[in-house]
This record gives C-alpha cells, structure tokens and sequence, in this order.
C-alpha cells in the first residue's frame, strides 16, 4: 500500500519543499510504501511562527478545556487502533500482535493521564503575616519533540500529551524511517477540537531537527534517539541555554539469582531481549546469571528462543518481525560477527532469517550468546536488535558492581525470592528504571528515563510536567513597610 506522506502546519496537510527526497519502504517487503520531501527552512518557520500564535490561544484555555480536548483524541485514536496498528506495522516491520496490543493503546493512555492532570496543574502558596507569597505554573511555549523509528506513534503520544496538557504548543519531526503516523495523530488531535497549529509535524533527517533545538523561538527540545544524537541537540541548543530532555540508549542488566525458577527466569529474559525485535532502548540486554543455575536458565532460554515464530508482521502468530532496515540488520549482524572473533559462544541465532515470501525482508533470527566477558564490545555497546549477552555471576556485590560498569543507566532488573535482595539491588543498581520480578511494565504514573548517557529528564508520570512548566512565584506585600530608601 501507498501512504501519503505530508507536513502537518496550522492544521493541513502540506506537501514537503525541501531539496532532499525520502523514500518509505516496508522493511519486512523492501517494498516502498511512500515518498515526501522534508520540510523547507521556509516551511520550519511557518511550522514555527504557526505553533507561537497558536499556543497563546491554547494556554489562555481553561485547563479543564484542554483536558476534553485531549480526552477526545485518546477516544479517537482508540477507535483507530487496527487501522493505525496496521500502519505502524507497514512503517516499523513489528509483529501486528504487538502493534495491536501496545503502540496506538499506549499512546491513547499518555494522552488520557494528561488529559485527567491537566486541571490539576496547581501552584503553592504560604502566608508569612506580612505578605503571602503564590507560585503559578506556566507553559513553556513552543516546543519541539524528535521522535525515534521503534514506537513512532506512541513516542509521538508520550511527547506532545503532557506537553500540550500544560498548555504548550508543539512541533513534532518523526523519524525519517517511519513517518506516516505523526500526520495521523496531528489530524486527530484537529479533529478532537484543538486549535490549529498547537501539534505540528515535520519530515525530514537531521535539518529539521537542528534547525528547531538551535531556533530562537523554541523553548524546549525533547528527543527520543541515541547518544550521540542526543550531544548533537544539547549543543545546538546550548546557546540558549533552552530546556533539553533526552531519553537516549542503555545497556540493561537484568540479574537472575540461584532461587529463581529457571523456566520463569528464561521466558523473562526473552522478553526483556526480543520484545520488537530488540529495538527497544531499555531491553535487558545484559543477563548475568547466578553460576549454580547458569546452565539450567541458560538451556531453557536456548530451547525456548529456537521456537520463536520469526515471520510476516502481518500474520499474528509472528513473534519476531523485521529489523527497520537492511542497513541496520547488517549493523546488528557485524556485532554478532565480532562477538564470536572476540571468543564468545552464539548458541543461537547470529544470522539472517529467511521468511518465505519476504526475500528482500529485514530478519534476523533471535540470537543468545554465552561465555560473554563485560569488556566485550557486543556487552558493552548498544545493539538494538534481538541479541542477548549472557554473563556468570557469583556473588551479590560482585553483579552489583558489574551491573554498574557502563556508560548507560536506563533500566535494569532482578529475578530473585528473597525481596530484602531485591530492594537492595534496586537500591544500587544506577538506572532510572527497575523492575523486581518482571519486565517491560511501564504505566503512564511511571516516570521512565536514565542516568548517564541514557539521557536527562524523564517521560511520564507527573515529573514530565514540572518539565513542560515553568514556575514563578509572586510576592503580595500586606502590611506597611519601612524602606531603606
């Protein structure tokens, strides 16, 4: 199928201006689903100018106004699931089980939690007898939100719901990769009654993208990517000094100790690993396991990861779907190569997937390798695709420690009976995000982001609205007062 694929500015679709052209391809066919030209710099400053008149119409609303407003669009996108499902799938190359099950409800969620805290948004207040003092929250402004190629639609959801909640206007640049959606949510949120202009999108690679972190009228800039790319925002937008989120990569441990029960323990560290085909920032890529059960855990999750459907997107049965890219499939593959240079075992996995009938498809087969050393570059680097690192362990301190031993900081998680343990090792372990006896759970009441180099700030939960707020306390003089001049 053949998308359209078009800029949203001021509440239209418009067709891109700039000079470089992009081509759409389904990564599970080859097959391209679509063409755009990203945004001209004449566009980026309409797209601009747009989201600063209409953000001061947008903040003077009664906030209880923007929450109907917003409660609407998670109605609408509800309604639109098996549609928007089956296009994140087109775009993305994801199982339709999981697209089904997660992306458009997930980001239908974010939007109605903010919607619901959006008249909750409230200052302080404190009377000192001769005066009183009061905080007002206030928006930011215009704010700019860069999107990643792994949840396009609910990335898209997670950024502008709590900002536009607190009365913020904001331009959207999806992926390059997996640009249909966007479009999608901006014309929805039109749709559920907000004013045009407040959600804009624009196509494009990197110019877009540098051209709002570095523009003068953009108050805030928050990105979903990698590292590197996310040096790359914090400078250009350094000379304003402009507020910055970063949710950026990880290296995850997940920690399963001698009383865990070796099936649960291996279905787990599956899910940690392959969920979206690895192309999740916060997959437990690192699986240190406790010596005295190390081959029992490890022999399961073997036999289990051989069984996985690798398959069509379409088809529901299909448990690992296509890699984004050709290009990043041999990316993923060059670490697998280098691992097994390096001395490390690949007991699974480790090559391209054939799927019939998808001969020019992104696959590559679940893969676990053993006898991995933490200086490794397969242990120590972010893959994202479904590798799994596996480590021996002996004692608590020594995991901890070990756990500890990277440049990323964003999830990790522990499989043990014993709970004081576990609140111990969650207590120690330096990332911003654990889990205790499972994986992957994230609620919208969550705040969810890293230490490190896996980013600054957070998404979720009510701490992304300090971010998108700005607070000024006002001073009332009550009493009569001696001044010095």
């Amino acid at each position: 199928m053949s998308y359209a694929i078009d800029l949203f500015i001021d509440g239209k679709r418009v067709a891109g201006e700039g000079e470089t052209e992009f081509v759409c391809r389904n990564p599970a066919t080859g097959a391209e689903i679509g063409k755009f030209r990203e945004a001209s710099p004449a566009q980026i400053e309409e797209s601009i100018a747009s989201a600063t008149r209409a953000q001061k119409v947008w903040a003077a609303m009664p906030a209880e106004e923007r929450g109907r407003i917003l409660r609407k669009a998670a109605q609408l996108l509800r309604a639109r699931n098996d549609e928007l499902a089956r296009i994140e799938v087109e775009d993305t190359g994801k199982p339709i089980g999981e697209a089904l099950a997660v992306d458009i409800q997930t980001g239908a969620d974010a939007i109605e939690h903010y919607a619901n805290l959006a008249g909750s948004l409230a200052g302080e207040y404190q009377d000192f007898g001769y005066g009183f003092y009061y905080t007002r929250r206030e928006p930011i402004g215009v704010c700019a939100g860069i999107g990643a190629w792994n949840y396009p639609l609910q990335i898209a959801c997670w950024k502008s719901a709590p900002a536009l909640a607190a009365g913020n206007a904001m331009i959207f640049k999806p992926s390059e990769l997996t640009p249909i959606n966007a479009v999608h949510l901006a014309e929805i949120y039109i749709e559920a009654g907000m004013p045009p202009g407040v959600f804009n999108v624009l196509q494009g690679e990197r110019n877009p993208g540098a051209a709002l972190a570095a523009h003068p009228a953009v108050e805030k800039v928050s990105l979903t990517g990698s590292a590197p790319t996310g040096r790359k925002v914090m400078e250009a937008a350094s000379p304003r000094l402009k507020e910055v989120s970063l949710e950026l990569g990880g290296k995850s441990p997940l920690i399963i100790f001698e009383d865990a029960d070796p099936e649960h323990a291996a279905r787990l560290a599956m899910y940690a690993n392959f969920l979206t085909q690895g192309e999740i920032c916060a997959n437990g890529t690192r699986v240190f396991i406790h010596s005295s059960i190390y081959d029992a855990v490890l022999d399961e999750i073997v036999k289990r990861t051989k069984s996985l459907k690798v398959g069509s997107p379409a088809d529901p049965e299909t448990q690992i779907g296509s890699l984004i890219s050709m290009d990043h499939l041999g990316v993923v593959n060059g670490f697998v190569d280098r691992a097994r240079e390096a001395g490390a075992n690949v007991v699974c996995g480790g090559h391209r997937a054939e799927v019939p009938g998808h001969e020019h498809g992104a696959f590559y087969a679940p893969t676990v390798i053993a006898d991995c050393t933490d200086d490794m570059e397969h242990v120590r680097e972010e893959i994202f695709g479904p590798v799994m690192s596996v480590l021996k362990f002996e004692t608590e301190d020594e995991v901890i420690t070990r756990a500890n031993q990277s440049d990323y900081g964003l999830a990790g998680g522990v499989v043990t009976k014993d709970l004081t343990r576990a609140h111990r090792i969650a207590a120690n372990v330096q990332t911003g995000m654990f889990w205790i006896n499972t994986y992957q759970a994230q609620p919208m009441q969550i705040p969810f982001g890293g230490y490190k180099q896996s980013g600054i700030g957070r998404e979720n939960g009510w701490d992304v609205l300090d971010a998108y707020t700005q607070k000024k306390s006002v001073f009332v003089q009550m009493k009569p007062e001696e001044l010095p001049f």
